[in-house]
């Protein structure tokens, strides 16, 4: 009896070593080595400043930036330590209020688009943290930006197709479009445009 909870014992400590020391330390450190951007958590940075995440969605509500995908985390909009869904079923009325209020800002933030609205802009991902929307989400938006910031609507658009990302090994997953990415070339195309000379 007391030889078999001796093995046990010894076999508890060296897999708890193994398991629980030994390989996350190997695999972090390889991860380090081989993906080190991803496994710092693929973090934006923008002129030496952390502006976020290219895996976290972010809020945006003003009209000149691209609108990401709603989020159903709480306390407050993409929160990472809270990711979850809203486990709203389709035919939830409470779903369905809020797909109409979603709706309704957007129509009045671009009173002229009388496109449909694409449904990841009026939907949360299941994770609630989603940081891309589809092309068509971005293409949707992209006349209320352009007049917001003064631009032509083909360098918006043009934008848009750069910053369109295909499926993965191309054939998992849809085509998306990084907001937080886009947004900032699009600062970045706003300041390029307002300091050229009108000829």
């Amino acid at each position: 009896m007391l030889r078999m909870l001796r093995q046990s014992l010894v076999a508890l400590v060296a897999l708890t070593v193994i398991t629980g020391i030994i390989y996350p330390l190997a695999v972090t450190g390889i991860a380090r080595g081989v993906f080190a951007h991803k496994a710092g958590g693929s973090l934006i940075v923008q002129d030496g400043k952390v502006v976020g995440s290219s895996l976290i969605g972010q809020p945006f509500s003003d009209p000149k930036y691209f609108w990401s995908r709603p989020s159903a985390t709480s306390p407050e909009p993409y929160n990472g330590a809270a990711s979850s869904g809203s486990n709203l079923g389709p035919t939830n009325p409470t779903l369905l209020k809020q797909v109409q209020e979603r709706i309704a800002a957007l129509r009045a933030a671009d009173p002229g688009n009388t496109q449909p609205v694409p449904v990841d802009l009026v939907t949360a991902s299941g994770s609630g943290l989603d940081p891309d929307i589809s092309p068509a989400a971005a293409y949707y938006q992209a006349p209320r930006v352009a007049r917001a910031r003064g631009l032509s609507l083909g360098a918006v658009q043009a934008l848009v197709a750069q910053f369109t990302e295909g499926r993965q090994l191309g054939l998992l997953g849809d085509p998306r479009v990084n907001v937080a990415r886009l947004n900032l070339a699009l600062d970045s195309l706003a300041k390029t445009a307002a300091t050229v000379p009108a000829s």
